[in-house]
Parts: structure tokens; sequence; C-alpha cells
């Protein structure tokens, strides 16, 4: 079977927007009401926090999710997590030769913000670090530290941004995994598995045949995504129910 008998939820990049997490996670809770299945999945595919104004709620509201017995969740590891954690350790870390965490196209400032840390700025971003070092609870370090690069099933691959093509995935770089665009989003070659992945922002759903784009821009006034994957099936989970995905 193509989905090994489960069925799965994968769910594209939150990017701290509470909102549209809690009603994905109603509409999956609806979805098996309706439909029984003994062994439900949900993968969310990373990119937890920035541009959003909730993310201290988003990681609270996922480590619940995480520790309810009823529906097991695995976590991806996205590039945006990274800037998390990489912020923790060296406030000086800029994460692209243009780009700070803080700068407006990261989000990091508005994810200080939902710590309560004020005035985050790429002009003194060491002046922050203390605070949001006190502020970050344990557990969400602990959760993203525990986050999946890949997840394999079935016929399926599970990455945030997608993988290199021609390479092993166990030989992978752990940078491509979490940032690639460029040549896997042009590249039509089976990559030996059905790649479901998030990061590049699309305007909905695209099934290129050998990889799956779900990341719709919640953030910026889209839909957050849940793509479920059933067998030989594939259908989109939105707020008017199941659909599927053409």
């Amino acid at each position: 079977m193509s989905t090994e008998n489960r069925r799965i939820y994968a769910i594209g990049d939150i990017h701290g927007c509470l909102g549209a997490l809690t009603n994905r996670w109603a509409d999956i809770h609806a979805d098996l009401a309706a439909r029984p299945h003994p062994s439900p999945l949900v993968i969310f595919l990373g990119d937890y926090t920035d541009r959003g104004p909730s993310s201290r709620d988003v990681l609270d509201q996922l480590i619940t999710y995480r520790d309810q017995p009823d529906i097991e969740t695995i976590f991806l590891f996205g590039n945006h997590d990274k800037q998390f954690l990489d912020y923790l350790q060296d406030p000086l870390v800029w994460v692209t030769d243009r780009y700070h965490w803080f700068h407006t196209p990261l989000g990091g400032a508005v994810t200080l913000a939902s710590y309560g840390v004020a005035n985050a700025s790429p002009e003194d971003p060491a002046a922050t670090h203390a605070e949001f070092v006190k502020r970050v609870p344990q557990p969400h370090i602990d959760f993203l530290k525990a986050a999946q690069l890949t997840h394999q099933l079935g016929k399926y691959l599970f990455v945030h941004a997608g993988i290199r093509p021609g390479i092993p995935l166990a030989e992978q770089d752990p940078n491509d995994l979490i940032w690639i665009r460029s040549p896997f989003l042009e590249d039509p070659g089976d990559h030996g598995h059905i790649v479901v992945h998030g990061h590049t922002v699309v305007e909905k759903v695209e099934h290129h045949g050998n990889r799956i784009a779900i990341d719709t821009g919640a953030v910026f006034g889209g839909t957050l995504s849940c793509l479920v994957l059933e067998a030989e099936d594939i259908n989109l989970l939105q707020d008017g129910g199941l659909s599927q995905l053409r």
C-alpha cells in the first residue's frame, strides 16, 4: 500500500498562525469522526514560527497535540526553526549575507514579540538576546531540537523544502532539506518517492507527479493546507471539507 495502511494528514508551513492551525486540527478531528481510521498520522512540515503574530502560542499548541494519545504526530524541521535555535546560540549570526533573522522578510522580530520581547532590531540583535533566552521555555527548545529532517512512509517522502536531485537520501545535505528551491523545483525526474514539501509558497496545492507542494502561504493571507493521503487517494482537507486534489 502506498501509505502502509495509514491515513496521513500533512500540514504546511504555519508561521505563527494559531487560528489557522487550530482550524486545521479541528478539521482533522471532524474528518476522523465522519470517516474513522484506526491509524491516522499527522505530519507537520516545519516553519512553525516567524512572520505571524502567535509563534509562542503555536509552539505551545503543537506540544499539546504531540502529547495527545489519540493521533500520532510527526514534526519536521524547517529553516525558520533553525533560525530560532541559531539565534538562541549566537545573536550575531546572519541567515544570509543580506538578512539577519530580525529583518522583516524573515520575521524573527515578530517571534520575539510573541514572547514579550520588544524592539528586536537587526541593527543591534544582541540587545534582545538575554531577554529572549530567559523567556523561551525549555520545552519549546526541546520540541524544535527533536524535529525530524525527513519522514518516509510508503511511496511518500516528507521534507520541509525538498531534496537535491540525484543524491541518495542518506547523503543529502541537511541544509538542502530545509532550504532548497532550485534545482529541486525544476526537476521533473523520479526521486524514488513522491516528495511532499512546503517552504516555497504556491497559490494552491500543486501535484507535479514527483512532488507535491503544500505551502499555500497561510501567513500571507492564504490557506494553511492539509493534504490527506490514504492508499492511492490524494485529497485536501479545508474549511469546506474533503475534496480531491486535481
